[in-house]
């Protein structure tokens, strides 16, 4: 055995060990480096689903849950709330949901929803996004004669139905969103997925 040949084993074997520690430190790098990019679990929690028991909501009345930091109604309406929904249709910039983006294709009808009964919608005004106030009595003083029930933006003045459909000549453009959501039984709404069910 020559000098060379001894030679070209060691390189060998220090080519093939600085080659393996090198990969190590390269694992070693890029494991925590590719684990930032996914979602934390608070993050991963911030966007899950939210379930809704409805089984305790009266008639009339509007609960707020949390989904994906905003706020969303769901809304029992009554038959009288309803039954005026169609009352409203022309003063109303858009009374049949033509804009497609504000409510999942399940939710463009008259009423706006899956069940005409439960409404679910963002409480954020589609102008700047303030929370309106929920006022459904029928024609109080300060919102007029016409006023069949709805929501109004105390920050700039828009107004919304009981369907979330937004009035002509208020400063918001669009009707509230309705979020996906689905009826996961009698009693409970799971907002955040649409569910297998048109």
């Amino acid at each position: 055995m020559t000098h060379t040949d001894i030679n070209q084993g060691r390189r060998r074997l220090l080519v093939a060990a600085t080659s393996v520690v090198g990969a190590a430190g390269v694992a070693a790098v890029a494991v925590p480096f590719l684990n930032s990019w996914s979602p934390s679990a608070r993050a991963l929690a911030a966007g899950a689903p939210v379930e809704v028991n409805i089984s305790n909501v009266e008639p009339g009345q509007l609960i707020r849950v949390i989904w994906r930091g905003k706020p969303v109604w769901v809304v029992n309406r009554t038959e009288e709330m309803l039954a005026n929904l169609p009352a409203n249709d022309g003063s109303l910039r858009d009374p049949a949901s033509a804009v497609v983006e504000q409510q999942p294709t399940y939710a463009q009808n008259a009423h706006r929803s899956r069940d005409p009964k439960y409404l679910v919608l963002v409480g954020i005004c589609t102008h700047l996004g303030c929370s309106p106030t929920y006022r459904p009595e029928v024609a109080p003083e300060d919102l007029g004669a016409d006023w069949k029930g709805g929501w109004y933006c105390p920050c700039h003045g828009s107004r919304f139905d009981l369907a979330g459909r937004v009035y002509k000549n208020v400063p918001a453009a669009t009707n509230l969103v309705v979020p996906p959501y689905y009826f996961k039984d009698d009693n409970t709404i799971l907002i955040g997925e649409d569910g297998n069910v048109a």
